[in-house]
């Protein structure tokens, strides 16, 4: 619906002050905007165990080989004159540095009785499946129950391609669905479809439909996450939004480290898979109570919907132990001066991110954002990779990307509220990209130790940028597109997530060039950092014409005050004349005349006065006549 113009203007004022006018008469982020958060956190745990359960639905055995066909044998073959391991070096081919051959069996002639290496022998692809052993975590999984080895092992990143396409979809669309419908609606909806989806994977009786059914439920979980992460944000004030956005964080770090344990608790792939779905149900209670998941206020308010906003605040007021009344006394009434900004009769004002093509400075933001966590995202397989020539051991690079995930999260909370977003995020690319250059051009030079250093510390800071990004883009962008522009960013992010399944898609044959490219991707991102602005201690924009109005501080600060800039266009300094004021004024003013009764009376003199006003004319007239004489 396109906006009337005076009515954007009106709604763009009164949206200005939001955290200063609204927010503080309804408790602030008072007892109950800390319990609606709180809630928040635990659709954060049940997204992260389903989207990290894919390392373990995806893991290939650490050791694993054709099971052997006795049709390959000759007919004079005794299987008890040979032990275990002798009958498995017969049929098996070995190669030098992995022990028994995977995809490859021998076959001899069939009526030859000699079994030395010397008898010559064909070899033939797996005809009886395959044999798996110390399989971490899982003992059977989506590589075990298909057999998606060898030749289909192409499947294995297809897989998850699939399953990140799904997340891309999810936060585009649903993203989008959230400046729509609201946030509450979006998450209910996607919860919803992400449990039956979940319910149905465990079901899953072929490789396709497991596909099909992973893309659909990572959409679903897509609009779960950007949902809730929106609507934690709006509920907080300037002060605590990080702490907010990195405790959530740390939830899902959590999430990452309680699944190998669960995964060896559970052995199969379906048994994790419900479990993995049972916090996703648990969830479903939020639909019911609808006081744990509330609606956006300030979504409420910036989309004009006066009525839903009007019962979201006195909601929020009342269990905050604040009470809004309609009293008389302007200064205390806050649904006086929205009514004395808005007419009842006021249209709601939806915006999408096609919006965004008539904005500059928002469509830059979120373009160099998305750039951002599409690097961050990226390149952690350059590093993880790393790990993996130090260490073969699947456990050691798992716990240790766990562990820098904390890190970057403490590193975040400790750094960001005293140097500011866009600084640490400057910090983060610049170090990023430094130890990608340095494996890149000094592996062959560097010991192991150096490598492992300089992996961590790469993955480590790759991870605070990817982190970074996404809460400066919730910051950044307006709250009438805020869940579509935020669904872009993060579409990015699982962009780059998906760059390196099409590695091993190619069997790691472009690693190099991967890796060279997200290290010049990098670099490149140094100098579009520093065309973001600061949101530091500064209020979230709400309409478009605000998220316009933000303006990039210069990075190095002359004075120590200069970190107060406020991020909009400053205001001239208020005349005695206050229009606020005096819309107040004359909303109360029109309530008390309203009244039938009023708290007054106007006094009426008793007896009359001595003189009339026509008698005193009449003297004076009189005394001008004798003067002229």
């Amino acid at each position: 619906m396109a906006p009337d113009s005076s009515t954007s203007t009106t709604n763009s004022r009164f949206h200005m002050d939001y955290e200063t006018k609204v927010f503080p008469h309804t408790g602030g982020y008072g007892r109950y905007n800390r319990i609606v958060v709180v809630f928040s956190w635990f659709p954060n745990f049940a997204v992260m165990l389903n989207l990290f359960s894919d390392v373990f639905y995806t893991l290939i055995p650490e050791s694993y080989h054709c099971k052997p066909d006795p049709h390959l044998l000759p007919s004079t073959f005794l299987l008890s004159n040979f032990t275990s391991q002798g009958y498995l070096n017969l049929t098996i081919p070995w190669v030098n540095g992995s022990g028994l051959s995977h995809c490859e069996l021998f076959k001899y002639p069939p009526n030859t009785s000699d079994f030395s290496h010397s008898v010559v022998r064909e070899r033939v692809s797996c005809t009886k499946g395959w044999e798996y052993s110390n399989v971490a975590g899982l003992q059977s999984n989506f590589v075990t129950e298909w057999n998606l080895v060898c030749s289909d092992y192409w499947k294995i990143p297809l897989q998850h391609i699939c399953f990140m396409t799904g997340w891309i979809l999810g936060y585009i669309f649903l993203g989008t669905l959230c400046d729509w419908l609201g946030r509450r609606r979006v998450f209910l909806l996607s919860l919803s479809l992400s449990s039956l989806f979940g319910v149905a994977v465990c079901l899953s009786n072929s490789a396709v439909v497991f596909l099909l059914l992973r893309l659909c439920q990572g959409a679903m979980l897509a609009g779960v996450f950007v949902a809730s992460y929106i609507a934690r944000l709006e509920l907080c004030d300037p002060p605590h939004r990080l702490m907010v956005a990195m405790i959530s964080g740390v939830f899902a770090v959590f999430a990452e480290l309680l699944l190998p344990g669960i995964a060896v608790l559970c052995h199969d792939w379906p048994i994790l898979q419900a479990v993995a779905t049972l916090p996703l149900l648990l969830l479903l209670s939020y639909w019911c109570c609808a006081s744990v998941f509330p609606e956006s206020p300030r979504w409420l308010l910036a989309t004009v919907q006066i009525r839903e906003v009007k019962r979201s605040l006195q909601e929020f007021s009342t269990r905050n132990g604040v009470c809004l009344r309609d009293e008389i006394y302007p200064g205390e009434t806050l649904l006086s001066e929205i009514d004395s900004v808005y007419s009842e009769d006021c249209q709601p004002m939806y915006f999408s991110v096609l919006e965004l093509r008539r904005t500059r400075v928002i469509w830059k933001n979120c373009l160099i954002l998305s750039f951002t966590l599409f690097i961050g995202t990226g390149i952690q397989y350059c590093f993880t990779r790393n790990l993996h020539s130090y260490s073969t051991n699947f456990y050691f690079s798992y716990f240790l990307r766990v562990i820098t995930g904390a890190l970057a999260c403490i590193f975040i909370c400790v750094s960001v509220n005293h140097f500011g977003r866009r600084g640490i995020l400057l910090l983060s690319a610049i170090i990023t990209g430094l130890s990608s250059l340095l494996l890149l051009a000094l592996t062959q030079y560097l010991r192991g130790g150096l490598v492992l250093v300089l992996s961590v510390v790469g993955l480590l800071f790759s991870q605070a940028l990817a982190m970074l990004s996404v809460f400066f883009a919730s910051e950044v962008m307006p709250t009438v597109v805020r869940g579509g522009c935020l669904g872009l960013v993060l579409a990015a992010g699982c962009v780059g997530m998906a760059a390196s399944s099409l590695m091993e898609l190619q069997n790691n044959g472009g690693y190099f060039l991967h890796h060279v490219i997200f290290a010049s991707f990098a670099v490149l991102s140094v100098l579009c950092i520093m065309l973001l602005p600061e949101s530091k201690r500064k209020q979230l924009p709400d309409s478009l014409k605000e998220g316009e109005s933000q303006r990039r501080p210069p990075l190095f600060l002359s004075r120590p005050d200069r970190d107060n800039l406020p991020l909009l266009c400053a205001r001239p300094p208020l005349s005695e004349y206050n229009p606020d004021n005096y819309s107040r004024l004359v909303s109360a003013t029109r309530k008390m005349l309203t009244k039938d009764n009023l708290p007054y009376r106007i006094a009426v003199p008793s007896q009359p006065p001595l003189l009339s006003d026509s008698d005193t004319q009449d003297r004076e007239n009189d005394r001008l006549k004798e003067v002229v004489s």
